[in-house]
């Protein structure tokens, strides 16, 4: 059955809503959120790198931390002046002969001899998404991990996230991987309602994938992830996907565990997705808010071919005493759900409002 895909307009604190021209069966429009993740590189990072393929930067609305969140822009602790260390990203186009796209860089300043911030590599494990200034747990310079943002108006290609760590040449700055998955979404229409009745609600899809395998292995490395979701009656705002917020902690357990692993050659594998053969929202859904937490598969890898192995009685959703490794972040998102009709546009939409994560879920996984 082919997709009739929706249009869905971000919504941004202190922004006016975006609405793209309408259309019979307007395009989807993906979009990046507010997330927690955990320096573990070893190395102290000078910043962060968050590289959207396929994307202009006149296709970021908004970046935490930046003007338009309503946040202070500033650099350092203080929440009057600050929501994070490295203070307003520099938002920058790229492009290598086909492929184009925008960085987001969120970096620390060297005036010749030293940093003025830098996030420490350690272990972390938050509340909410509480890595920034007003997320109530204490952040400081030796918190090792940092809140970052983006909102877009169109789906990247590919989504990179990178530590940016100083090499041998001082004030000279890499960039380390990080194994935090993205989430990418889709909207699916319900059929037409008949004359005189409200349409029906959509179909809400998002999937995240684990890491590829490095070179040489058959398996790329494992992660657990857990999901929560829930939905409102009434809209939710950018501001309460950070801080632990209340909305946040309503959200239940949809995933207690489920580990994803990608294997060479095998597209299905290494995916979780929500929604795929679900139901729609519910009728009077106004907004859904979804949740991700990812930890580190820390159990046995097959030494040949990388796979994660298991000893009865434990498996891919039910892990050993050992098998969960250290926090690696969280991804948290919403979607607010309203009538394009309203907007001028006679087809069923959707406004969506991120920061990162996901809803009823079906696994597609890698067995051989």
């Amino acid at each position: 059955m082919m997709k009739s895909r929706f249009l869905a307009v971000l919504l941004a604190a202190a922004l006016p809503v975006l609405v793209a021209p309408a259309t019979a069966h307007a395009s989807v429009i993906g979009f990046l959120g507010n997330f927690d993740v955990i320096n573990d590189t070893g190395k102290t990072a000078h910043g962060f790198e968050i590289d959207l393929e396929g994307l202009h930067s006149s296709d970021i609305s908004d970046v935490f931390g930046g003007p338009g969140r309503g946040f202070p822009t500033g650099r350092g602790f203080d929440p009057s002046n600050s929501v994070e260390r490295y203070g307003a990203p520099v938002i920058a186009e790229y492009s290598a002969g086909s492929i184009f796209g925008t960085k987001i860089t969120y970096q620390g300043v060297f005036d010749g001899s030293s940093w003025d911030f830098g996030t420490p590599s350690g272990s972390f494990v938050t509340p909410g998404d509480n890595c920034w200034s007003g997320g109530g747990v204490g952040y400081g310079p030796n918190t090792p991990c940092d809140h970052f943002g983006v909102g877009t108006i169109g789906n990247p290609t590919k989504t990179t996230y990178s530590w940016l760590l100083e090499t041998a040449t001082p004030g000279v700055l890499s960039n380390g991987l990080v194994n935090l998955p993205a989430p990418t979404w889709d909207v699916i229409p319900a059929p037409p309602a008949p004359a005189g009745n409200p349409p029906a609600p959509p179909q809400v899809l998002a999937h995240v994938e684990a890491p590829e395998p490095l070179a040489g292995l058959e398996f790329g490395d494992a992660l657990w992830v857990k999901v929560f979701t829930t939905e409102f009656e009434d809209p939710i705002d950018l501001e309460e996907l950070v801080g632990d917020n209340a909305r946040v902690r309503q959200a239940a357990t949809e995933i207690e565990w489920q580990l994803l692993q990608k294997e060479i050659g095998n597209p299905n594998s290494g995916l979780l997705e929500s929604g795929a053969g679900g139901a729609p929202v519910g009728a009077n859904a106004a907004s859904i808010l979804r949740r991700y937490e990812f930890f580190k598969y820390s159990g046995e890898y097959d030494p040949e071919t990388h796979e994660a192995l298991f000893t009865a009685p434990y498996g891919d959703t039910h892990p050993g005493p050992t098998d969960v490794g250290s926090y690696l972040g969280a991804q948290n998102a919403a979607a607010n759900l309203a009538p394009l009709a309203a907007a001028g546009i006679p087809e069923p939409g959707t406004l969506f409002l991120f920061a990162s994560a996901l809803a009823t879920l079906l696994v597609r996984r890698k067995r051989r």
